[in-house]
């Protein structure tokens, strides 16, 4: 699941790093390829979250509702942030119902927002039965159009990620990173 900052790829983070961006943006394949490139601690904040709450997210929303899953994101956020710098890739929302949250990824660290276009995110995730938002392109387009603003707030740099592969991705991330001085050469 996570482990501590690891120097084997002769790099470390002097600060956390939050992916954002909608759901098959690639925040959780660039946080892990830029894991293994350069030898950097991830982790996936909602895999976290359902294995510190033993629920998957879709139970802890018929269980809880959608504010109490928020409250467990804040919480899981909150933690992720004091912890060792490491990649972190976020939920989809979690910068849209919460301000709080913006506020606690760019205190703790850097926010890279990656942007994607619905139909590149229908085209990535291989079973859009098992996301009800690709039940309708349409739904999925307006949801990006009306997170863009949230994104694009919480950011302090954004990445476009279509047409590109995650190596590409990666290696943008990992420049801008360097040039931060957030991902820094042993």
């Amino acid at each position: 699941m996570t482990n501590d900052v690891s120097h084997a790829g002769g790099f470390y983070l002097t600060k956390p790093v939050f992916f954002i961006g909608f759901m098959g943006a690639g925040k959780t394949s660039v946080s892990q390829q830029l894991a293994v490139t350069y030898g950097l601690a991830s982790i996936d904040a909602d895999e976290y979250l359902e294995l510190r709450e033993d629920r998957i997210i879709a139970d802890i929303f018929a269980e809880d509702g959608e504010e109490g899953f928020r409250d467990i994101e804040t919480d899981v956020l909150r933690d992720l942030a004091s912890r060792s710098p490491r990649l972190i890739g976020c939920g989809g929302g979690v910068v849209t119902k919460r301000p709080e949250n913006t506020t606690i990824m760019r205190d703790a660290g850097f926010v890279v927002y990656l942007k994607v276009s619905a139909d590149e995110a229908a085209r990535r995730i291989p079973n859009t039965d098992s996301r009800p938002m690709f039940k309708n392109l349409d739904t999925a387009r307006k949801t990006i159009v009306e997170r863009q603003p949230f994104y694009e707030k919480a950011a302090h740099v954004e990445v476009e990620t279509e047409g590109r592969t995650i190596r590409e991705v990666a290696e943008e991330v990992a420049s801008i990173l360097q040039n931060e001085g957030i991902m820094v050469k042993e």
